[in-house]
């Protein structure tokens, strides 16, 4: 049988049980002739590139171009190109070796007082960028070492950040036959591999990567598995040591679903870890898999944002409990919980706000799930209270509240209760068209990510966590407002924490309702002085209607 395939290849003869969407792969393996860094498996070659494929937000192409001359030049030159009018555009995101300022996806904000945090206001902006913005994917960049050395292109590779955060290699074996003996299941779990059941035909540098293991945990790095790394004496593909060969790249994900908020900050590390590993024309790709580190089944109500990045079902360790699995391309992304991480674990410079990272993040997400911006009939501020139908943290007084809002004509107010059964789509429709954001404590104001650039978030009560939603909205760049009359609030009674005793979340709360008001004042004040307000305003009420929406 003869197969022409559309990509530089050479032929091996298998019978092993190949994972691929072409049928024809199940008699014949192609394997890959790509540079250690690349992750995707493509090399375009006479072939053009379909840039509707590329699938992100139309602003995001310049940046993207940018990586990519000679795509933009392609574009350029073809009158069918829908970005031919921004392929020279001169853009770059803020990771590349010469990025001026002047082209920058964006630069922080940091107008506060920056003694005791930096040597001068220039050190404090790059101290931002490099904790939370893509200063942080340039330094992590700047870390990438050779774990395993190949000698030829067929050999394995692996390479990893410092501490191991972020990794990749090639051809690299996973030995599962260990886990159809496992009765309980796992999760967060570190002894998942043992000696000798990960590897690859590569010099490895074994004191340099054992030097990296120092920050053993689930979550932290990827040391509990890569530990047991081992250099094989054969070619495991080439050997016939796979009992499973994984052809597409393939993501392997420690995840944090705990909530809203810490699996957010897995997709936001996964979001990361696609510009950290950007080698490639198809580095934002959905033709990937993505294997979740544990034995559960992934079922959650924010799926779809797992969709966003794979347009296949996600796997899980059962997927190959039993078999020798060799993966072509390999990601092993930054984690939820890593030390002086993303998101979770972020030290925000105090004084300095707006993230280009988490703005990127939150319009990549919106763009890819469809999620419109509805133009506007009238001048009206629209007010979101999200309510909690909880044991804690409710609003004793919500309906006083709510009514006292809807006595303002200026303010078109809606309350939602954003459950289970609700569709994440429609959550982040009604989010992402909000003015102002209000909410108790709680996970549901990670949905703030997701609000307009010019938006507001009304954290109702902190509950003496001061800083978690806080900071969130300054890395996303959406003004934040708390309460702080101690006096004007009063909790139903102590609090009752199943171990700790007192404690503030654990408590339900009634407000004044004239300071309310004088603070979602504030907030309406923010919104309706900002520029991008302004502007949006001023085309919706010139080309509005109610079934049209700006184009993400």
């Amino acid at each position: 049988m003869t197969v022409k395939p559309d990509r530089y290849v050479r032929p091996v003869l298998c019978t092993r049980r190949i994972l691929s969407d072409n049928p024809q792969e199940m008699h014949l393996l192609w394997s890959l002739v790509v540079p250690i860094t690349c992750l995707t498996v493509v090399c375009t070659g006479e072939k053009s590139v379909n840039f509707s494929d590329v699938d992100i937000p139309t602003e995001h192409m310049p940046f993207y171009f940018n990586n990519f001359p000679d795509l933009a030049e392609q574009c350029a030159n073809d009158e069918d190109c829908p970005y031919r009018d921004i392929a020279k555009e001169k853009k770059c995101w803020g990771y590349e070796d010469i990025c001026p300022k002047s082209k920058a996806y964006s630069i922080p904000v940091c107008s506060g007082d920056y003694k005791g945090w930096a040597k001068s206001s220039e050190e404090h902006v790059q101290r931002f960028n490099n904790q939370a913005d893509f200063g942080y994917i340039k330094e992590r960049n700047r870390e990438m070492k050779i774990m395993c050395e190949p000698l030829f292109k067929d050999d394995s590779s692996l390479e990893c950040a410092d501490h191991l955060r972020f990794c990749r290699g090639r051809n690299i074996m996973f030995n599962f036959t260990d886990l159809i003996h496992r009765k309980e299941p796992i999760r967060y779990a570190m002894d998942v591999l043992k000696n000798g059941q990960v590897g690859g035909y590569c010099k490895l540098h074994k004191k340099r990567l054992q030097d990296q293991c120092d920050h053993l945990s689930a979550l932290q790095s990827w040391g509990p598995e890569l530990r047991n790394f081992v250099e094989m004496p054969h070619r495991p593909v080439e050997n016939n040591e796979c009992d499973v060969i994984i052809e597409k790249p393939t993501f392997i994900l420690k995840i944090d679903a705990i909530n809203m908020y810490h699996h957010f900050c897995d997709f936001f590390n996964l979001y990361a870890a696609l510009h950290l590993n950007g080698s490639h024309p198809e580095m934002f790709s959905r033709d990937v898999h993505i294997l979740i580190w544990e034995s559960y089944s992934y079922l959650s109500n924010f799926a779809p944002v797992m969709e966003t990045f794979t347009k296949h079902p996600v796997w899980d360790l059962k997927t190959f409990r039993g078999e020798t699995v060799c993966f072509r391309n390999v990601v092993f992304p930054l984690l939820p919980r890593m030390i002086f991480g993303l998101f979770y674990n972020t030290p925000v410079v105090h004084g300095c706000e707006k993230s280009g990272l988490f703005h990127a993040f939150s319009k990549h997400i919106l763009h890819r799930m469809k999620i419109p911006q509805f133009k506007r009939r009238d001048d009206k501020i629209r007010i979101t209270l999200l309510s909690r139908q909880t044991k804690y943290r409710r609003i004793l007084n919500e309906d006083e509240l709510v009514t006292r809002l809807e006595e303002n004509s200026n303010y078109e107010v809606q309350r939602v209760y954003y459950s289970h059964q609700m569709p994440f789509s429609e959550q982040l429709e009604l989010t992402h068209n909000s003015d102002v954001f209000i909410g108790m404590h709680g996970s549901g104001l990670t949905h703030l990510l997701f609000l307009p650039d010019w938006a507001a978030v009304f954290e109702l009560y902190n509950c003496e966590d001061e800083n978690c939603y806080m900071d969130l909205a300054r890395l996303r760049g959406v003004k934040y407002l708390t309460w702080e009359d101690s006096e004007k609030v009063h909790q139903e009674d102590e609090g009752h924490h199943p171990q700790m005793g007192a404690h503030a979340k654990f408590t339900n709360y009634r407000f004044d309702v004239d300071e309310f008001e004088a603070i979602v004042k504030k907030a309406t004040d923010h919104v309706q002085a900002h520029p991008a307000f302004k502007e949006f305003l001023s085309t919706s009420l010139k080309y509005g209607h109610p079934a049209t929406h700006i184009e993400l």
